[in-house]
């Protein structure tokens, strides 16, 4: 078959999509299941003295009930994200020991001797280097814990009912209820999340689950959340509670965006995407318990190591730049610095700074390198030494380093809030802005799905900043 005649069939079939309706796909899947009713009914006989005691639908019943099941899900993400905090902490500080306090200043050393002019030791151990090595240390041990017990969750068969409890949510914010399971998608991974809108048999309510789908925090944003978390959150409670108030900050943040996701849901389809809202029939799979060591296994190959390995490809360039940047002058100042004070006025009234904001720039590719970026231009920007020199950090022992350097840069509470928030709220990676414009095939709602989120963060930090202004 030529390649006219399959885009005629294709063009045809968009076509037809279109002129059966929104309510085929509903009315086919009633169809489908009132015959299995029937034939249920006509070949099965029922012993109906005895009633059979089943434990999936016991569990069913509490873990969906109106009452108890958000609870439930708030619980037991609550018990995810409190392993993560609690077990990150330990190897990060063993790593960042070893790639940052012994392997670093090795290499460095190793450059001198064999000869490497300045500008080549620097460019490669304190830009290149410095940048994969903070991705390694920051990043790695919390995604090695949080993947492995969500990936559980899923193969135990949760997320569905997940999906089911919120489905009402999404049909009043005028949103269809399958995009309950994209947003679990884009938990993970964003991009992911908008090619699993495919789902979504409604052309409008697909535009809706896209444009909405960067409100979910993806693998990229949980760590910066958890990091950030630990560190100012946990730190103005006593360290008694200082892990509950981490992560009660991490789940708030996680549950502000899907609340900015039934908004703007319901804002998109009383506006420029009025319509009828569809239903569908979700079928909850059976509960099956995890092979255990396989889910960790593949867990940790297909998601924690190949999101790493992306960090590592995009922090390698970003490290680079950010060291050249901060090495090449106009006049008596730098590049990364003129930039930075440039932006400072305006992240003022955010409540950030312009290092962060030039480090969302610069970490458009990936969100993973956010915070290595934010760590790089801070001590090459203010000169924070650790003893050989400014502007190259050789000390950084997990949290605690991290802290000293985020603080020594003008970091207060206020600022980690507002990080949080605008890490939440701001426009999808590169990737993503991608993945939607292959699924939408428009530039125009390309850029809606990456400017509305970015608009929505300018304005929540700037209302949070002057109203924590005026009250503290």
């Amino acid at each position: 078959m030529s390649n006219k005649n399959i885009k005629n069939i294709l063009a045809l079939a968009k076509e037809l999509r279109w002129q059966i309706g929104d309510d085929y796909h509903d009315n086919l899947t009633e169809s489908i299941y009132a015959d299995a009713s029937k034939i249920v009914e006509d070949a099965v006989t029922k012993d109906k003295g005895k009633s059979k005691f089943r434990l999936d639908t016991k569990i069913d019943k509490i873990v969906t009930s109106k009452i108890w099941g958000f609870p439930i899900m708030l619980f037991i993400l609550g018990v995810v994200l409190w392993l993560t905090i609690i077990g990150a902490n330990y190897p990060s500080s063993l790593l960042a020991e070893l790639l940052l306090d012994n392997i670093h200043p090795f290499l460095k050393n190793l450059g001198t001797s064999i000869g490497f002019p300045w500008w080549l030791n620097g460019f490669l151990f304190d830009g290149v280097y410095l940048a994969v090595a903070w991705v390694i240390a920051v990043m790695l041990p919390p995604m090695a814990i949080f993947f492995p017990l969500f990936t559980l969750l899923e193969d135990f068969g949760y997320l569905p009912r997940v999906a089911f409890n919120m489905d009402a949510l999404f049909k009043k914010s005028g949103a269809h209820g399958k995009q309950a399971l994209t947003m679990s998608m884009g938990f993970g991974c964003n991009a992911a999340g908008v090619v699993a809108t495919r789902i979504i048999d409604s052309p409008r309510e697909r535009l809706i689950a896209i444009i909405t789908n960067n409100f979910s925090l993806c693998n990229g944003r949980w760590p910066t959340q958890i990091l950030l978390a630990t560190i100012f959150i946990g730190a103005v409670v006593p360290k008694t509670y200082s892990s509950f108030a981490s992560l009660s900050a991490v789940i708030g943040i996680a549950v502000l965006g899907i609340f900015f996701m039934f908004f703007f849901s319901w804002a998109l389809s009383k506006t420029v995407l009025k319509g009828e809202v569809s239903t569908f029939n979700l079928e909850l799979p059976p509960y099956r318990p995890p092979v255990f060591w396989k889910t960790i296994y593949t867990s940790l190959i297909d998601r924690t190591l190949i999101v790493l390995w992306r960090a590592i490809l995009f922090a390698a360039p970003a490290g680079a730049v950010i060291w050249l940047i901060s090495h090449i002058y106009i006049g008596t100042e730098s590049i990364a610095s003129w930039t930075v004070h440039s932006l400072d006025g305006f992240g003022f009234l955010l409540g950030l700074n312009g290092v962060i904001l030039l480090a969302y720039i610069v970490a458009i590719p990936a969100n993973e390198i956010v915070i290595p970026t934010i760590l790089m231009l801070t001590v090459l920007v203010t000169g924070i030494s650790g003893g050989e020199g400014a502007g190259v950090m050789f000390e950084l022992d997990s949290v605690t380093g991290t802290a000293d350097i985020l603080r020594a840069g003008g970091w207060t509470l206020l600022t980690a809030v507002n990080v949080m928030l605008f890490s939440l709220l701001h426009n999808p990676c590169s990737t993503t802005i991608y993945t939607i414009y292959k699924e939408t095939n428009s530039m125009k709602w390309t850029l809606i799905a990456s400017i509305l989120p970015l608009v929505a963060g300018f304005i929540v930090c700037f209302l949070v900043a002057q109203i924590w202004r005026i009250l503290v």
